[in-house]
């Protein structure tokens, strides 16, 4: 980002003039920012209109009587480039450009984005393909559709890919504080990357929500989005769309395993990104965010006056990880003298209806409750009644002022939830908001925002003490060729994971190299088109001597010609027998144009992909990021003493892979993928018993 576009930037965000250059649309636009309640100039264009929304019309931007700040651009996208060349070289500061028609459509549209993207020089350019933005603090709006929000001096800043998505977002009934809205379509100048290091300069963005179909540049977010960490502004962001893997991944088991999308995630916690799975949980979580504020755990206290509700909150809190830490015999018994005999003191705290509504008998019951839980923040069930029941309504807001003050004392995030996520009126959000206190719809959106706002915590202080390092840039790769596993074991000399005692020979001379390795021993056939030697009857193991292994050439042999002819090999390797290891863990690193190098652990062996227990990583890593993956693994289990086995050294284990990440970054520049499975593990050391690689095919 130029300085000269940061200047750009700020004058495309708060505009001393507009010019909407256009017919229809531009006149909606026009009446949006009236909407907005913007106060600057409005300038209409048009040679062929006497007025737009009743503003008079210039002919052409050249006649404005100054170069605007902000254009909103919405004329067919064959005259697009030749205009946005004029406003360039006018100096207008920035625009939106609303015309469809570019890369979205292929072919001539990707060459028309390129050109579009030159005509804009310095220029902020939004777009093309999009609504706009919004800037709800200072009542801007750049935006072609009715749309709604209310002013906010603080709140969350949203980058949208979708168009409608971001108008949906803006017509939310949920009281998300919003500071700014922005829907990026094509991003042909200005990317998301781009703008979360923009957004996160500015006083009133506490938090940022991403809708995001994609990312141009790895790198770029990943900087971007470490900035917004160092800055304490969480990052919520809700990934949709796949893509596939490049066809020359297919061949390894770690291509099912770990995608594109098991990339996002990568990258996300790389980075402190909360991701979420659907857009009501972005935006409950973006609304507990900037209402309630960041645990600093995942301890939490919760009330209900209903067992049903106590109930519900205690069962999806413990499945999403949120810990409900019970009162000990001195709180208890302090609680119990405050509640009805009908009420069992617990967490969640179920304080019954008979005490219901009247704040002179729940306001100690939440002080003393609170007041003596370990907790990082709470949580009080309580629907509203629609307005044509409003009679108790009174009650309700007694008992969440009597909450508010309690939780005033304790200085944790607080949150008043809705069973029933319409069970919440604009009023009574409202009410909430007053109290400080995050009005929230839906019991499972709640506790996950909960739970992510907790994590977000955790993950800035690890972030903080081990920082990432930038992603790696490699040259492209034009094409791949497979290595036969003798190969794949000799390219790993160096790397600090062993391979086991062994030999390449024909087969003539496997029954002599065996017996120099020692008995017993394992037989491979040797061949770049056998990736997956055991489905094509390619392996025989526990030879024990010389005739066995003479019979287990011919053995192979036959069943190989049985399974792919054409995959038949004189050339053989012959290995020692590996001992019995902890566990099995499948390893592989591959190469992505996006993500760079990748790599993937999982439960290895023959039925890695039916388990599917699987950790991505981007590299570099670290060895605090090694560990942490091994330890999330079901096979972490097998390496603790499972069963009065041996237990493994996790930080000797993770150091090998950390060893062998190093070897493939060093050779990164004819590097394709390798995968390892199974990688023997065994309390203080690794053993590569089967490995598959592919490398450039160039000379």
């Amino acid at each position: 980002m130029t300085p000269q576009r940061r200047k750009n930037f700020e004058r495309l965000l708060n505009p001393r003039q507009i010019a909407f250059i256009g017919g229809k649309d531009a006149s909606i636009a026009i009446n949006e920012a009236r909407r907005r309640g913007y106060q600057g100039q409005i300038w209409a264009v048009n040679p062929k209109r006497p007025q737009l929304a009743g503003v008079g019309c210039y002919q052409t931007p050249e006649e404005l009587p100054e170069v605007p700040d902000a254009v909103f651009l919405a004329i067919p996208a064959a005259g697009v480039i030749a205009m946005v060349k004029r406003l360039n070289r006018l100096g207008v500061g920035g625009l939106v450009c609303y015309a469809a028609g570019f890369k979205e459509i292929g072919g001539d549209g990707v060459r028309a984005e390129a050109a579009l993207r030159q005509a804009a020089g310095e220029m902020m350019l939004i777009g093309p393909n999009c609504y706009g933005l919004i800037n709800y603090i200072d009542n801007v709006a750049l935006w072609p559709f009715a749309h709604g929000g209310t002013a906010a001096k603080r709140g969350a800043a949203i980058v949208t890919q979708s168009g409608m998505i971001s108008s949906d977002i803006t017509m939310n009934q949920r009281s998300v504080p919003l500071s700014y809205m922005i829907s990026t379509g094509n991003q042909a100048v200005v990317t998301t990357a781009d703008l979360i290091e923009l957004l996160t300069e500015k006083a009133g963005v506490q938090a940022i929500g991403l809708h995001l179909e994609g990312v141009q540049d790895i790198a770029s977010f990943q900087q971007a989005a470490l900035k917004a960490l160092d800055r304490n502004i969480p990052i919520v962001a809700l990934k949709t769309g796949s893509s596939a893997i490049g066809s020359a991944l297919t061949i390894s088991h770690t291509g099912a395993l770990s995608g594109t999308n098991e990339f996002y995630q990568a990258l996300f916690e790389r980075t402190g990104v909360i991701r979420v799975n659907t857009l009501i949980e972005m935006l409950e979580t973006l609304k507990y965010i900037c209402l309630a504020g960041m645990p600093a755990g995942h301890r939490i206290a919760g009330f209900t006056c209903s067992g049903g509700g106590s109930t519900m909150l205690a069962d999806y809190a413990a499945t999403i990880g949120l810990d409900l830490p019970q009162f000990d015999r001195s709180s208890s018994s302090t609680l119990a003298a405050l509640l009805p005999d009908t009420a069992h003191v617990s967490n969640p705290l179920d304080y019954t209806t008979k005490i219901w509504g009247e704040a002179a008998l729940t306001g100690p019951v939440f002080e003393a409750a609170l007041a003596t839980a370990d907790v990082d923040a709470a949580i009080f069930l309580q629907d509203y009644p629609p307005a044509h029941l409003d009679d108790g309504k009174k009650s309700y807001q007694n008992d969440a002022q009597a909450f508010a003050t309690a939780i005033t004392a304790r200085a944790i995030p607080a949150a008043i939830c809705a069973t029933l996520p319409e069970n919440m009126d604009a009023d009574s959000r409202a009410f909430l908001i007053a109290q400080g206190v995050a009005p929230m719809q839906g019991i499972e959106e709640a506790l996950k925002a909960i739970h992510a706002a907790g994590r977000w915590r955790l993950a800035q202080a690890r972030i903080a003490s081990s920082r990432p390092a930038p992603l790696l840039s490699l040259p492209p790769i034009m094409a791949a060729t497979s290595c036969h596993e003798g190969i794949g074991k000799a390219w790993l000399y160096g790397s600090e994971v062993a391979v086991p005692k062994g030999a390449c020979g024909g087969a003539a001379d496997v029954p002599d190299l065996a017996a120099e390795i020692g008995f017993p021993v394992a037989l491979k056939m040797l061949s770049s088109a056998l990736p997956h030697k055991t489905e094509a009857g390619a392996v025989m193991l526990n030879l024990t001597d010389r005739d066995a292994v003479i019979a287990a050439v011919a053995e192979i042999q036959t069943a190989v010609s049985r399974y792919d002819s054409s995959a038949v090999s004189t050339l053989f390797l012959v290995e020692a027998m590996a001992a019995p290891p902890l566990a099995e863990l499948i390893v592989g690193i591959r190469r992505d144009a996006q993500f760079g190098l990748v790599l993937t652990l999982g439960s290895g062996g023959v039925l890695v992909e039916l388990v599917g227990d699987s950790q991505t990583l981007l590299l570099p890593c670290t060895l605090g990021d090694l560990i942490a993956a091994l330890s999330k693994l079901k096979v972490a289990r097998l390496l603790n003493g499972f069963r009065g086995r041996p237990k493994a050294d996790l930080a000797c284990l993770a150091h090998s892979l950390l060893a062998l990440t190093a070897f493939v970054q060093a050779r990164a520049d004819r590097f394709v993928e390798i995968e390892i499975n199974p990688l023997f593990l065994y309390p203080d050391d690794v053993l590569a018993v089967d490995v598959l690689l592919q490398v450039s095919a160039e000379p």
